[in-house]
């Protein structure tokens, strides 16, 4: 007997399942306690299972002789009644085990009390070890409680989760039976935690600054709003932390870093979600020249520490973090991709006019020459970055923050990293004289006015905090979540957050 079925056999009423289930809690709330809270678990299924793991060393003889005992506690994923013997599975956060269950050993009652569990009940274990016909390591139960009833089903065995959506929202399933899921989690853990160690070692401060700003800026993007009623005032959520930290930089902290959640109030897609978690840092005395060697440094090292290879799948294509990441300049990028484009229309507005026409791209007559290029790269260019590619060099028009190249006007000392097509870093030396970064937000000022609704608001404080000296800087923006869909190979970043951004059930 068994509690999963085929899919093509189960045509059960949830509402029915849940009825008897809950029947049942009221039968055990009759006879006392069923939500007890004096468990004390010593051990886990995957230590086990890895110390009896040698089959010619601990046979079923040597560990029915043995002294070894168990006491494990998990959900019931599986259950096989057998007459007066019987298996289950439990389940922890380590992995699963098998169960051996007989009546003559557990006793009759306690034999009969377990034939009533329910599949996603929580129990505890106690017991020895011992080895089936088939060499697999079991617990031999002697003592069995229920902790938790379980009053919902779980999905059928066969097929999981297969709602992608209901994984999304009911998330706390997933995590229970798709094993692929908890390990992309475990491994987006794994991964800020070595971020933040990297980073540490080399003597960046973690910081914490505003979640509510009284502008939103450090980002073209449109920002969510909310209310003080306190202060009767109006507030926005961060687009991103960047004023707030190199402020820090003016006020001497020379190596600071923040990992946390910002909020933009865009559309959703496989790359974006309203809340989503970004790692920024800034460092003293460095150009983006430096930047992008920490950059490339940084997530080479993190891929080798998580995953111990620098070489992933991604979406189908091979990516190797090993190799130095290419540079490349957009102008340069964008000419290659389109030879009818010289380098020379690259700065000229109506020569990208006509090209994005050719090309059929949406543009706003709004557009300077900066925005056209950018339009024209990311319509013919990103998606072909597949190997890891800093993108470098964009015009002022579309890096209010950046500094401008000493070397070529209208562009700027900043990069963008791209892998599989997809942005996954930005940054540049920033932008420190007061004057000019004054000027550059007055233009974002009047985009806004014309109804660019992600253009940059003035910032006063910010440019008042400059005016006391911010020491040559670089700057850098790294998407975590895009960073662990990389690492862990999922396609949509709804795969990697706990809870994404879902419209409410109807």
């Amino acid at each position: 007997m068994t509690e999963h079925l085929p899919a093509s056999q189960v045509s059960f009423d949830e509402n029915a399942l849940i009825a008897e289930r809950r029947a049942k809690l009221l039968a055990l709330r009759a006879q006392g306690v069923v939500y007890p809270n004096d468990v004390k678990r010593e051990h886990y299924a995957a230590d086990v299972q890895a110390a009896f793991a040698n089959v010619e060393t601990w046979t079923a003889e040597t560990l029915e002789a043995s002294s070894h005992r168990v006491r494990m506690a998990g959900r019931l994923m599986a259950k096989r009644l057998m007459g007066k013997a019987s298996f289950a599975q439990i389940q922890d956060e380590s992995g699963r085990i098998q169960l051996l269950i007989q009546s003559n050993v557990l006793g009759e009652d306690s034999y009969a009390a377990f034939k009533v569990l329910d599949v996603g009940d929580i129990i505890a274990v106690e017991g020895g070890l011992t080895r089936t016909r088939t060499g697999e390591l079991s617990v031999k139960v002697n003592v069995l409680r229920l902790l938790t009833k379980a009053l919902r089903p779980l999905p059928d065995k066969w097929h999981g989760l297969t709602d992608v959506e209901q994984r999304y929202r009911q998330r706390y399933v997933d995590l229970i039976v798709t094993p692929e899921s908890r390990e992309i989690f475990i491994k987006r853990s794994k991964i800020i935690r070595a971020l933040r160690t990297w980073l540490d070692a080399r003597l960046f401060l973690e910081v914490e600054t505003p979640m509510m700003h009284y502008i939103p800026g450090g980002a073209a993007a449109k920002p969510f709003v909310t209310y003080h009623n306190a202060l009767d005032l109006e507030l926005y959520l961060r687009v991103a932390p960047e004023l707030y930290l190199k402020r820090l930089v003016v006020g001497g902290l020379e190596r600071v870093y923040e990992i946390n959640r910002n909020f933009r109030n865009e559309g959703v897609s496989t790359r974006h979600n309203p809340e989503f978690t970004m790692l920024e840092l800034y460092e003293a005395y460095s150009t983006y020249h430096e930047v992008m060697d920490l950059a490339e440094t940084m997530i080479r090292d993190t891929a080798q520490s998580v995953l111990g290879t620098t070489q992933v799948i991604w979406d189908g294509a091979q990516i190797d973090l090993g190799p130095i990441f290419r540079r490349w300049r957009m102008d340069e990028a964008v000419c290659h991709h389109n030879p009818e484009i010289s380098v020379a229309e690259c700065t000229d507005r109506d020569a990208l006019l006509l090209h994005c026409e050719r090309l059929k791209i949406k543009v706003k007559s709004s557009y300077g020459w900066g925005r056209l290029l950018l339009s024209i790269f990311e319509a013919t260019v990103e998606h072909t970055l597949i190997q890891p590619t800093f993108i470098t060099d964009h015009p002022v028009e579309i890096s209010p923050l950046a500094r401008e190249s000493d070397i070529e006007s209208g562009y700027t000392d900043r990069f963008e990293l791209f892998i599989n097509g997809k942005e996954i870093a930005n940054g540049f030396s920033e932008l420190n004289d007061p004057e000019e970064q004054a000027m550059r937000f007055q233009k974002q000022v009047e985009a806004k006015e014309g109804g660019d609704d992600e253009a940059m608001y003035y910032d006063a404080d910010y440019i008042r905090a400059l005016e006391y000296g911010m020491a040559p800087t670089g700057g850098l923006g790294i998407g975590v979540d895009r960073l662990v869909m990389l690492l862990t190979g999922s396609t949509s970043i709804r795969d990697v957050l706990l809870f994404p951004y879902m419209r409410p059930e109807r």
